[in-house]
């Protein structure tokens, strides 16, 4: 049942990988990645077995149901519950634990057997011995599994669950370059921008730069690849008072020698120019797992649209869905937020919450006037063969 790989598949993998991603992207997606991109998918999998013994799921799915006859029968809040119910559902469906099958009124859900014994802590342990960089990930989703019934059945609010002052600490731990599995997505931005980075001088503005890791990866890499003295301003902004603070303190001390950084609160959800964004005064707009929390992703694009000089590109590095419906292990705990699950919605390139395939990125650029719109790696020519890789930036030009 368990879809883990053992390393040396993982190596073969990795070298598949790269010898058909761009140099500049492929170092991160070592055998170990692989690898433990799997454990850890493994791991949530047997967290969510969790949840379904202790809420009533595991004995409601014996009879074929359908979603809100499932939340209602166990008593579960549904405005909350049935985004992460469905995406369990879903989740345990692909594993085969879980039948699903096409019926009038929607999909009806049934439990195939008994639901698996699997124990979190041997995948846990297997974690430890293969790269314990990935351990603030595992002590985020434990926490989170913790808590996940009294979400379900509305006691608590996903934001209280997960940003309370006394778990700020797992975030700066998760949202760390230090973080096996959160550094990936920082690594393949930063390529991205070098990639396509306009001419010198250059203003650069970062969206939801949260605690400043992903800022460090670029400046790292544009060091690295020369291009730091192209940097006229580097704006690096935010929103969570706790996050500012601490990635302000993290870059001034990682980079004492550059004058250009800036800092300053910005809410993506509301119009630049009210927040001191001159139209047409910013190079390059970068973001990191950010714009699939923007609550109208259209608004947000166009925003950053005008923000942005003539020629002027966007770049975000995102977890990326291969198939519409798929269940990515990290939306397990995102689920919870209520940014998350429930932004505006549009049928061709927002039909739902959370992540976003690579069409849907493309549609919504191309509706907010950018053109020029590039994804590297080229995910939609890479998930036939690999339909886990989930990582990937996009970017596009404001024409000139």
């Amino acid at each position: 049942m368990s879809e883990v790989v053992e390393l040396a598949e993982a190596e073969r993998r990795s070298r598949e990988l790269a010898a058909i991603l761009p140099a500049r992207i492929s170092p991160p997606f070592t055998g170990t990645f692989i690898r433990s991109a799997t454990l850890y998918d493994e791991y949530v999998l047997r967290l969510t077995l969790g949840i379904f013994r202790a809420t009533g799921l595991a004995k409601a799915v014996q009879t074929p149901s359908t979603l809100d006859e499932l939340i209602a029968r166990v008593g579960f809040e549904p405005g909350r519950a049935r985004v992460p119910v469905d995406w369990m559902l879903r989740r345990l469906s692909h594993r085969g634990i879980v039948e699903q099958s096409d019926a009038e009124g929607g999909p009806r859900f049934r439990l195939r057997g008994e639901l698996p014994e699997l124990d979190p802590a041997e995948i846990l342990e297997a974690q430890r011995q293969q790269d314990g960089s990935w351990q603030p990930s595992y002590v985020l989703a434990e926490t989170v599994a913790q808590d996940y019934p009294a979400f379900l059945r509305g006691e608590r609010t996903g934001e209280e669950i997960l940003f309370s002052p006394s778990r700020l600490r797992l975030w700066v731990n998760f949202f760390s370059n230090d973080n096996g599995l959160y550094v990936v997505n920082n690594l393949v931005g930063a390529a991205a921008v070098v990639e396509l980075l306009p001419p010198a001088p250059v203003t650069i503005m970062e969206l939801g730069g949260g605690l400043g890791s992903g800022a460090a990866a670029l400046l790292d890499e544009l060091r690295r690849s020369g291009r730091l003295g192209d940097v006229r301003e580097y704006r690096f902004t935010e929103l969570v008072p706790f996050f500012m603070r601490r990635g302000q303190q993290a870059l001034e001390a990682r980079f004492p020698d550059v004058s250009f950084l800036k800092f300053g609160a910005l809410d993506m959800n509301r119009p630049f120019a009210e927040q001191g964004i001159v139209p047409g005064s910013v190079s390059l707009v970068y973001a990191v797992n950010t714009l699939h929390v923007a609550r109208d992703l259209d608004s947000t694009l166009r925003e950053i649209f005008g923000a942005l000089a003539p020629g002027g590109r966007l770049v975000v590095s995102e977890c990326i869905r291969t198939a519409p419906t798929q269940a990515i292990y990290i939306e397990f705990i995102f689920n919870l937020m209520e940014t998350f699950r429930s932004p505006v919605l549009h049928p061709t390139y927002r039909p739902n919450g959370g992540f976003l395939a690579p069409e849907e990125w493309q549609s919504a650029m191309e509706a907010a006037g950018f053109v020029e719109v590039r994804m590297l790696p080229d995910i939609p020519s890479l998930r036939a063969r690999f339909p886990h890789f989930q990582v990937g930036a996009v970017g596009a030009t404001r024409r000139g």
